[in-house]
């Protein structure tokens, strides 16, 4: 489905991206940010929501509260994630002590309690009150619903976590973990870097190729110059490097990440009407959406979000 599937909600000077059918559910907080309001300074001006070398800690924190207050999370525990690009999920709950803790899908045990979060690209929970997050600044952000159990995640996928498989493994986490059957799961789509701007190397091609079949749908050929202009000048077309020996780091093709993760998700048994993908490119929309590819890694990052009111 498109990005008419989804909508720009504007609320005390900040805005952010909504799924109108994850709206429906009165029970449900959920979000995709953008970068429009909060105090950060450039080269991460707007609603910087992730700590970076390039912003000051206590203007990420106040852009934070600011962005809860207006979701109506300002009391919701918020659990982070050491992002890796990896393929680990995790699900997230409370101790008898009311202490956050997070443990393996189908485990009963906790993980050790780190001073940090641990690291992952998965966040799921069925317990009222905690506000799972993920940033991106490019990424693909993933919110995934169990409307009949009531059970959400949150996945961060990369073209790394893509290739890993965090999407369908996530997925399979929830069902193992929660028993939630694929086919009644929702699946919203949040704002990427899209094919238009994704150029990536024969390497990352060949993974694809390695990992999945058919996998010519997740790629797009590279812009070309008209052929007009190829024919009057095309000794400016020719290669310096012998076919099939071009550096690998040099654009071979444009990937397209939602594809992917479209495959991934019907792969895993949603049905693709479930399967919302919002409209939007990080790297074309910046006015809107921090973008790495365009800004470099000094820019800001924004925040996909969910949890279940109390």
């Amino acid at each position: 489905m498109s990005g008419q599937s989804y909508q720009i909600v504007s609320r005390g000077g900040l805005a952010w991206l909504e799924s109108r059918r994850l709206h429906k559910f009165p029970w449900l907080i959920h979000a995709f940010s953008t970068r429009r309001g909060g105090v950060s300074s450039a080269p991460c001006a707007g609603l910087n929501l992730g700590l970076t070398n390039s912003d000051r800690r206590e203007r990420v924190e106040e852009n934070r509260h600011r962005f809860f207050r207006q979701l109506g999370a300002g009391k919701f525990v918020v659990a982070p994630l050491h992002q890796v690009h990896s393929s680990h999920s995790f699900v997230v709950s409370r101790d008898p002590a009311n202490h956050l803790v997070y443990h393996l899908p189908g485990a009963e045990a906790y993980l050790p309690a780190p001073q940090d979060p641990p690291a992952g690209d998965g966040l799921m929970t069925c317990e009222p009150g905690i506000l799972l997050t993920i940033r991106t600044a490019d990424c693909l952000p993933l919110l995934l619903v169990d409307a009949r159990r009531r059970v959400v995640a949150a996945v961060h996928a990369g073209w790394r976590g893509a290739l890993a498989r965090i999407i369908e493994k996530a997925v399979g986490d929830m069902r193992r973990a929660f028993g939630c059957d694929p086919e009644k799961l929702i699946a919203a789509v949040g704002p990427s870097i899209r094919a238009c701007c994704y150029e990536v190397g024969q390497e990352v091609v060949e993974s694809f190729h390695g990992t999945f079949a058919n996998v010519d749908r997740f790629f797009q050929p590279l812009r070309t110059k008209p052929e007009a202009a190829r024919d009057r000048h095309s000794i400016l077309f020719l290669s310096a490097y012998p076919p099939g020996h071009a550096p690998e780091h040099l654009p071979a093709a444009r990937l397209d990440l939602a594809a992917a993760a479209r495959h991934q998700l019907t792969a895993a048994g949603l049905k693709p009407a479930n399967i919302l993908i919002a409209g939007y490119c990080t790297a074309c929309r910046n006015d809107l959406f921090f973008s790495h590819r365009r800004e470099g890694p000094a820019t800001g990052r924004q925040a996909a979000v969910i949890g279940i009111r109390e």
